[in-house]
């Protein structure tokens, strides 16, 4: 049976319920009505309680935030709206007359917000300090175009790039670096934007993750004939988590079956109205091929800029994000920077990630080499000890020795979170993973776990097999990346895959004949592979168990002997009873 009746210690009982000690007398019990009462008097306390005074700012509000402050659901605000002949269907965000006309419907007076200043917005930006504050100026915008696939992203922005290069005395747009730099013209002068040229997953995935706000504005490029499609989705995903302001371009208004109204339709019905439906989403009708309204669209995008009043301070050590990193055979380690705030020079000590070293030559508009480049400014640096991650960000420090003690602190620290990942004993491959979930599917027992080394040749390739590979089915393996970088494959990272058991997966990158000796010997297994395709169909069939291994012992006769100058895929003739003609991947060229 149990004791309806507890004794609760005095210290306690502020503790558990707010405001409840004063329903009980030192020493007396806590009944189930005692509790009840003391619960509903507690929620009465924190309920929120209507305002009589509303401030509102100049974008409005959103519904959710003003039915809190009116204290009632969010449908009433809505059968309001609708009763006064107004279908705000998709609306999240209510304008400021709105706001007034359903406020007074509920005696609620509403006053302007003071607007906030630019002082204040640099408060919350991590990239900015206190210091700064009276430094402060404007900078030129960074924008990231982003959308579905074949809807028209690299045609708008090869037409912005080929069109404002002529514009600009000085050629104004910044070549082979990862980004662009354009001259736009706003009321008859020429201003500077910057177009990232990362994949837009990618500039709001690695970066959004480490708090950096690199993109200021995303440009949403939706096909006028298609409408929304996945990516379409999982781009304004990731533009609404970072916080970014959205702009839409409808493409290919000059293609047959083009319907942008319906186009408009669709994103109203997910929360992206139309400033031309009293929305607050500027959407602009383009032909990128044409060229059609593509200056209409940098105004629109300019005019954004300068409500968010960007600002940085120029006369600091700077301090940004990297947006592409690689290994240059000549030039060594290459990185591409944003600067966001501060100026790099020549000569500058900087630290990013694992990297970090003195900066021998910067490398701005179309190859051009400077001495020092201010906020917003993209720019190709060379000077680093080892090849950074995209997303990483960077500071200018004092010395090398400083410099290197983070970076080594920093190394430490990821190189024990991969050991620490270590799960399992024996050697793993791709058809021994496959050969346990086949096993595992017969016994019930489903759950495995692959751990992956993954070199590359560009930073820009790290993130577009990873979300290749994450969206493969997890019903029967998990994938733990515990290294993903760039340049070929090195004893270390054989190493490393000896101590946590994982597998090796090349993309466009070489393992050198004493690398693929070592790996024999310690067991580890390393797959290269030229076409993105092929690595996500092994790695997805050993994760179904369908990377089955077939030995057979039989004499073969040889037909020739070939020299392999590339990678490649042939038939070979082998005499093996029965079977002829295997397919056979080559995967060494000794």
């Amino acid at each position: 049976m149990v004791d309806n009746d507890v004794e609760i210690p005095d210290e306690e009982l502020n503790v558990s319920i707010p405001g409840a000690k004063g329903m009980l007398r030192k020493g007396r019990k806590w009944t189930k009505a005692s509790r009840k009462a003391a619960k509903l008097q507690a929620a009465r306390e924190a309920a929120p309680v209507k305002v009589e005074i509303l401030e509102v700012g100049e974008k409005g509000m959103s519904i959710e935030e003003l039915a809190y402050n009116l204290t009632m659901g969010e449908g009433e605000i809505l059968g309001l709206l609708f009763s006064k002949g107004i279908k705000p269907d998709g609306v999240q965000t209510l304008d400021k007359e709105m706001v007034k006309m359903v406020c007074k419907e509920y005696e609620v007076e509403v006053i302007d917000a003071d607007p906030v200043k630019f002082e204040e917005m640099a408060k919350k930006n991590e990239i900015l300090d206190e210091d700064d504050l009276d430094k402060l100026q404007d900078r030129p915008p960074v924008l990231t175009i982003m959308g579905h696939v074949d809807h028209g992203k690299t045609t708008l922005l090869d037409h912005i790039r080929k069109s404002k290069v002529a514009a600009s005395e000085a050629g104004g747009i910044t070549q082979g670096i990862g980004a662009y730099k354009v001259m736009v013209p706003v009321d008859g002068k020429l201003q500077p934007c910057v177009f990232l040229d990362t994949p837009g997953h990618e500039a709001f995935g690695a970066m959004r993750a480490r708090g950096a706000r690199v993109t200021d504005i995303a440009i949403i490029v939706v096909a006028a004939a298609d409408g929304i499609r996945p990516q379409t989705n999982e781009a304004i995903a990731h533009a609404k988590a970072a916080g970014v302001p959205i702009v839409i371009a409808i493409n290919k208004i000059d293609k047959d079956g083009a319907n942008p109204e319906r186009v408009m339709q669709e994103l109203s019905s997910i929360g992206l109205m139309p400033e031309d439906w009293g929305g607050d989403v500027p959407m602009v009708q383009i032909s990128a091929l044409k060229g059609e309204n593509i200056d209409d669209l940098l105004e629109t995008v300019m005019l954004v800029a300068e409500l968010q009043e960007l600002k940085a301070n120029p006369d600091r050590n700077a301090k940004g994000t990297v947006i592409e990193a690689g290994l240059d055979k000549s030039k060594g380690p290459v990185a591409t920077f944003i600067i966001q705030n501060g100026t790099l020079k020549r000569g500058d000590v900087v630290v990013c990630g694992e990297a970090f070293g003195k900066v021998r030559a910067l490398f701005e508009d179309g190859g051009k080499r400077v001495d020092q480049v201010g906020p917003s400014i993209p720019v190709q640096v060379i000077g680093l000890s080892n090849v950074p991650i995209a997303g990483d960000e960077f500071e200018v420090v004092a010395s090398l020795d400083i410099a290197r003690e983070r970076a080594e602190a920093r190394a430490e620290l990821l190189w024990d979170e991969r050991i620490s990942a270590k799960a399992g004993d024996g050697k793993v491959t791709l058809s021994s993973l496959a050969s346990a979930v086949s096993a595992g599917k017969l016994s019930g027992l489903d759950l495995h776990q692959l751990n992956i080394i993954m070199k590359v040749d560009l930073q820009g390739s790290i993130e577009a097999v990873r979300q290749a590979l994450q969206v493969l089915p997890r019903d029967n393996v998990t994938l733990k990346f515990l290294l993903q970088a760039t340049g070929d494959i090195s004893n270390s990272d054989i190493d490393l895959a000896v101590a946590t058991e994982a597998i090796i997966l090349g993309f466009n990158v070489k393992a050198p004949g004493s690398v693929k000796s070592y790996a024999e010997k310690k067991g580890v297994e390393i797959r290269l592979y030229r076409v993105i395709y092929e690595l996500i169909d092994d790695v997805r069939n050993a994760m179904e168990g369908l990377l089955e291994t077939v030995e057979v012992n039989s004499n073969a006769s040889l037909c020739f002997c070939f020299y392999i100058y590339n990678w490649c895929r042939l038939k070979i003739s082998f005499r093996i009873d029965p079977v002829y003609n295997l397919l056979y991947y080559i995967l060494h060229d000794w």
